[in-house]
């Protein structure tokens, strides 16, 4: 069973659904309002877990009620929150969802995630990397905390895989540390602004892999770019897709599965995922994926 260590953001997701999306100074109807668990890194541990991986994750809640939420979820899906701190002066973080033409938009309350620090981690959170095979990060925490885990990892000979969203420029330290890098299209050109996405490519060969939604995945296996496709589906709601992909292509890895494979089964995982309501409504269990592979 492949070991993760996701460090990362937990959240509730506020979600609406309309047929459109308002404009500026616009009021639409909408149809429906749900709150579910959601934070890319609680989303990355979950789908993990559920595709069979001992999962730990490292991350901060408010002391609200949401906090209990967030917790409840995370045993639910058989994912260790030893951890998982609440902080006292902080609400736990937050995502506005609205669900409207076939796609989705989002903003991102941090909140009690911001807290998750490299002090919090050196000094409570150390003991959880032991025997990991691999550790999930993403941007919906601090800037200093992804530096300094891109440093912890390299070394403690752990490899990183980098989800580099929400989009913001990275520095070249940590660039170099991540063992792998996802970004979708959007945000590999705020990553490489001086760079076509060829030449980028070219230039992290099997470590820079760009996922460019219905089209599949973009990457460069040192001698050839190659798109492994993806699967097609009766979408009903993308939101969570990239973190099923994550989380998928981590464990897969962690397996020791070859990068293709990998990026096969991430892609069959995160197009399942498409299929349900929220972004951990549609998460596959490890025995959903192989029968469709």
């Amino acid at each position: 069973m492949a070991k993760i260590v996701v460090v990362g953001s937990s959240s509730i997701d506020l979600v609406v659904t309309a047929s459109k999306r308002p404009g500026a100074g616009e009021t639409v109807l909408g149809e429906s309002f749900k709150t579910v668990p959601g934070g890319k890194g609680a989303n990355q541990a979950v789908a993990a877990a559920r595709l069979g991986a001992e999962v730990t994750m490292i991350g901060r809640v408010g002391d609200d009620s949401f906090a209990e939420q967030i917790l409840n979820n995370f045993k639910a899906n058989r994912v260790s929150v030893t951890y998982v701190e609440p902080v006292t002066h902080r609400e736990s973080g937050t995502a506005h969802i609205t669900l409207a033409e076939g796609d989705n938009s989002i903003v991102v309350v941090k909140a009690a995630n911001d807290e998750v620090t490299p002090e919090y981690i050196g000094t409570r959170a150390l003991k959880a990397f032991s025997g990991a095979d691999m550790i999930l990060i993403q941007q919906e925490i601090p800037e200093e905390t992804v530096v300094y885990v891109s440093r912890l990892a390299k070394d403690l000979g752990i490899p990183l895989l980098l989800n580099p969203a929400p989009a913001r420029p990275i520095p070249e330290e940590v660039i170099e540390n991540a063992v792998y890098i996802t970004p979708n299209e959007h945000e590999a050109k705020i990553m490489f602004t001086e760079l076509s996405i060829s030449d980028a490519l070219r230039k992290y060969p099997n470590k820079l892999f760009i996922t460019e939604g219905s089209r599949g995945v973009r990457y460069f296996d040192g001698e050839k770019e190659v798109l492994v496709p993806s699967y097609k589906v009766e979408v009903v709601d993308t939101t969570g897709a990239g973190d099923t992909f994550n989380a998928a292509f981590a464990v897969a890895l962690a397996e020791g599965k070859p990068v293709y494979d990998s990026i096969r089964f991430a892609n069959r995982a995160a197009s399942l995922s498409v299929t349900k309501f929220g972004a951990q409504g549609g998460m596959p269990q490890r025995r959903e994926v192989e029968e469709q592979m």
